[in-house]
């Protein structure tokens, strides 16, 4: 592992507009810089780069991110990879934290025994009767194998030995390929069909491999490397990108065999999640390939559950102009097994017949059929959209289907502004609009200057209020990170709970014009955050029948200091 505080010194002394600037020219405009996104079509720039936060953000696709962030977009490169580059422009040396000593690091050489290994079990495929009788019973030709490069790992527990001269190497080990324990070292892969997984510029970064008879795990992935980590990788993406771009919608399957056999039938704009349900990583990079993603699934209650966490982490990650789509297959039934059975015209109508938008999926779930019945009914659904809306990145979208589901429980379009929550309107460009909320400008103002979070009291946040959850877990995740800009803030929160919501806040934060002034802003939020829990103290206390004298001192002493 690279040591944090290596990190914090690396983008301190890397200039995120010179980096961008070298790929994609940019032009001063205010006191930021713009371009035309590199991450999706687009003829008005609506892509800026602010030198003083050292951060992107793209106001057209949502994408955003510090120096390291945008290479590992633009470049593929995985987060060491990219760790690197900048330092080698930088002039320093990326050091490794102790305990850790000789642990490789992603470079060629790491991809050249990828490459190897994978050379070599497509070679064991073309030897092997049996694994290529299966893949024929599963109605695969030799050109499909060929084009995902797929391979078989024979049952051997040593067999990899033939393929490289130093089965010994701790390389090995470190990209995945072998298990070392007590037992000594053996092939992690044996006796399966295996399929490599290729990162943007193509290279192997992992594999997975699928039983070929009965036995347990029936799919086995690499597990994380320098190369490789399953929440952010997408099967057969590097293979589908043409077809994805002719036709403008990706179909995300759950499998690997899935997105063969699709291919096979002409539906190769196919790619696959690796076993593990859709992450907000997943969906990010979904949506920039294509303005419709159709999350295919089961329709058993596993696919209707991994449906939901997809819907779930596809919400903040979602623009106005880009659209998601559930489809369940019959029971019993998966991609695989309907393209071979009914061919690719089928399974394109009922894709076009069957397919359910985000919107309705989500208010279907939340409501039911029909509208509820009761109060409690109409609670509940209250209770649970209300989260889910606040995360939707899409605003008009957002709008629409408040109002949707405010109709739905027979609530007037005022009572659904009220009751799920307004949707926000847009900043001004010399100050945020405050009718965002005060807990939600708060945590735009502390994740730029996240030193501030010592003077706010955790206390002074009502719970029930607006956005009072998050605010509090920011605060207590800022309160470790002192000092840090905001670059540095997105590095140390990659991987971690509050990382999607500060992504969120900064991007928002560059709404802020040049005369917004946010130390003064801050001073004035922080009083509106005293005064509103003050306001609701006095309530709580006033409302009680019995006050102990502690609680008298306190509530007079609140009478004391409120504003005149």
């Amino acid at each position: 592992m690279i040591p944090r505080d290596f990190i914090d010194t690396l983008l301190a002394r890397t200039d995120i507009v010179d980096v961008i600037d070298r790929r994609v020219p940019l032009r001063k405009a205010g006191q930021n810089y713009q371009a035309c996104c590199p991450f999706h079509q687009e003829k008005t720039p609506s892509f800026t780069v602010s030198p003083t936060k050292q951060f992107y953000h793209c106001f057209g696709c949502g994408a955003h991110g510090s120096a390291i962030g945008f290479l590992m977009e633009h470049e593929g490169l995985g987060f060491v990879e990219a760790v690197e580059a900048l330092a080698a422009d930088a002039g320093l040396a990326v050091p490794q934290e102790a305990g850790a000593p000789g642990r490789p690091r992603a470079g060629a050489d790491l991809y050249e025994l990828m490459g190897q290994a994978a050379r070599y079990y497509r070679e064991q495929l073309k030897a092997s009767p049996r694994a290529i009788a299966y893949l024929q019973k599963r109605g695969l030709t030799g050109e499909i194998a060929a084009r995902y490069g797929l391979g078989y790992a024979p049952p051997g527990y040593e067999s990899l030995a033939s393929a490289f001269a130093d089965y010994k190497r701790p390389e090995l080990a470190a990209v995945g390929l072998v298990i070392d324990d007590e037992r000594g070292r053996r092939d992690r892969f044996r006796d399966r069909i295996m399929f490599p997984i290729r990162d943007g510029k193509g290279r192997i970064v992992g594999f997975g491999g699928r039983v070929l008879d009965q036995g347990e795990p029936k799919y086995l992935n690499s597990p994380e490397t320098p190369l490789f980590s399953k929440g952010s990788e997408i099967y057969g993406l590097f293979e589908a990108r043409a077809a994805i771009r002719a036709s403008n919608r990706v179909l995300v399957t759950e499998g690997y065999m899935d997105t063969v056999a699709l291919a096979q039938f002409g539906i190769d704009y196919a790619v696959a999640t690796l076993g593990t349900a859709t992450t907000p990583v997943h969906a990010r990079v979904l949506l920039r390939q294509a303005e419709r993603v159709y999350y295919c699934f089961d329709g058993d209650n596993a696919g209707r559950k991994a449906a939901w966490r997809a819907l779930e982490n596809t919400l903040e990650a979602l623009t106005d102009g880009k659209e998601a789509f559930f489809l369940f297959l019959p029971e019993g039934e998966d991609p695989d097994t309907y393209v071979r059975a009914r061919g690719a015209a089928a399974f394109e109508a009922f894709m076009a017949g069957e397919a359910v938008p985000l919107s309705a999926y989500l208010v279907r779930q939340l409501a039911g059929e029909g509208a509820p019945q009761t109060a409690e009914a109409r609670a509940r659904v209250l209770k649970q959209a209300q989260p889910l809306l606040a995360k939707l990145g899409a605003p008009i979208l957002a709008r629409l289907m408040r109002q949707e589901l405010g109709l739905r429980l027979g609530l007037s379009e005022r009572e659904g502004e009220r009751l799920l929550g307004r949707a926000p309107a847009a900043p001004r460009r010399a100050a945020p609009a405050r009718a965002q909320g005060l807990y939600r400008q708060l945590a735009r103002l502390l994740a730029l200057e996240p030193a501030w979070a010592a003077q706010i009291d955790p206390c002074q946040v009502v719970e029930g209020e607006p956005y009072a959850g998050p605010l509090k877990e920011l605060l207590a995740w800022l309160r470790g990170q002192p000092g840090k800009t905001p670059a540095q803030l997105l590095e140390a929160a990659r991987g971690v709970s509050v990382e999607s919501e500060l992504q969120a806040l900064l991007g928002e934060a560059m709404e802020w014009g040049e005369g917004f002034d946010a130390a003064e802003e801050f001073a004035g939020a922080r009083r509106r955050l005293f005064d509103l829990w003050r306001k609701r103290r006095i309530e709580a206390l006033s409302a009680q029948a019995v006050l102990s004298e502690a609680e008298g001192r306190e509530l007079l002493e609140l009478l004391r200091s409120a504003p005149t």
